[in-house]
């Protein structure tokens, strides 16, 4: 298992002030020192502040600026990749516009845009919005990699330590783990003997993991240990794949019937072992970051309807999921409102992190010099648009369902 990320999650003013930043080096460094002296790899140090459309005199015109100045402090400060948080649920049209600007002026800046809050309410002007910035993200560069940087959200609170979707709301500093732990769930799943079994070794295996990070981080001062998020974040290899863990347990292709089931278990397993949890706690359905799952959707056997589905019962939504590059904006807003009904309805948190790829269209092979994707197909998307009200420019109240 590696470390995905260790994140920082403060306040940052406009402008910036270095005094801020000596503190997150100071803890990044030591926070980083700390785990690899107990022989964990730290992949990655990233910095999130609060949604950049609440930061206190940071008009719409400031924002590629502010996001320049904040990936020079992040460089200073040792963090590899920092984000600006997110355009809220009813922040005014230019901030929206303004994330695709960001990415384009950046390197490693992300950003993400809320079209449900965490309070029931759904956002068809934000969706909208948030439809226009993925169609320009796709198109900064020839491989559409610029919604890897972006990602809208649903039901998202704060303290996630995944990037796009992170962010911070409260007065004092803070930070918390990101584990890349796919590998578990294939050690746990490959040599099982009942599903039981497998859910028990999985369980040992992240409890045993969290103790002694939790050992590791107890001296760590200067922020609050918000906790780990163990969603098991897949690489594309074999040995971290969680579209080859669950097919482990008897799933011929994942995508079919019965994977459903897989992911409930597997999510309920993440999330009945006993740690100290933040952020998605959930399962990770990365298309193009795990190869099993690039395969199966470039084989048509996963849809972005059955990734609906499974984001019932699993984890994060769609991620990184490579659809045609002429898709409309009209027919991405009609996903994303299905996903944030989901989100909304369940009182889950999702994400949306669609890929159109230029030039690409249905069926498409794609081909990656990005070590961090595998290579697959583009995905059919349903291409037809809403109509009527539900074009309209509404925000929908939906009852959260209670969680006992």
């Amino acid at each position: 298992m590696k470390i995905r990320s260790i994140t920082y999650f403060m306040n940052a003013t406009y402008p910036l002030q270095q005094s801020a930043f000596d503190a997150v080096k100071t803890l990044l460094g030591q926070a980083k020192t700390a785990i690899e002296n107990a022989g964990y790899d730290v992949q990655t140090t990233r910095l999130a502040t609060q949604p950049f459309t609440s930061i206190e005199g940071l008009a719409a015109e400031d924002v590629v600026a502010f996001a320049q100045d904040l990936e020079a402090m992040c460089f200073l400060a040792g963090a590899n990749y920092g984000t600006i948080g997110m355009a809220e649920l009813d922040a005014d049209e230019a901030y929206f516009q303004a994330i695709p600007k960001v990415i384009a002026n950046t390197d490693s800046i992300f950003a993400c845009a809320e079209i449900a809050d965490t309070q029931g309410n759904i956002s068809l002007p934000a969706i909208k919005q948030v439809s226009q910035v993925v169609k320009r993200c796709a198109e900064i560069t020839e491989d559409g990699f610029g919604n890897l940087r972006f990602c809208a959200t649903a039901n998202v609170p704060s303290g996630v330590p995944f990037l796009p979707g992170a962010y911070h709301r409260g007065d004092k500093p803070a930070f918390a783990l990101a584990l890349e732990c796919a590998d578990l769930v294939v050690d746990a799943f490959k040599d099982a003997i009942s599903i039981a079994h497998a859910r028990a070794t999985l369980k040992k295996s992240i409890e045993a993991h969290a103790v002694a990070l939790s050992a590791v981080l107890k001296d760590i001062r200067g922020a609050e240990f918000l906790g780990f998020d163990f969603s098991p974040a897949p690489f594309p290899e074999q040995a971290a794949s969680i579209g080859a863990a669950l097919e482990s347990l008897g799933l011929p292709n994942f995508g079919m019937h019965g994977s459903l089931a897989t992911c409930a278990m597997l999510t309920d397993t993440i999330q009945s072992a006993t740690y100290q949890q933040t952020g998605y706690c959930g399962l990770f359905l990365p298309v193009l970051e795990d190869n099993v799952l690039a395969i199966r959707g470039a084989q048509g056997a996963l849809s972005i309807d059955e990734l609906l589905l499974f984001s019932s019962v699993c984890g994060t939504g769609l991620d990184t999921v490579p659809i045609a590059g002429n898709v409309s904006t009209a027919e991405l807003q009609s996903i994303m409102l299905d996903l944030a009904a989901l989100a909304t309805r369940l009182n889950k948190p999702l994400t949306c992190r669609l890929m159109p790829i230029p030039n690409k269209i249905v069926g498409d092979a794609l081909e990656f010099d990005f070590p961090f994707f595998a290579n697959g197909g583009v995905m059919a998307h349903q291409g037809q648009t809403l109509e009527g009200v539900l074009a309209g420019n509404e925000t929908i109240a939906i009852t959260q369902r209670l969680v006992k």
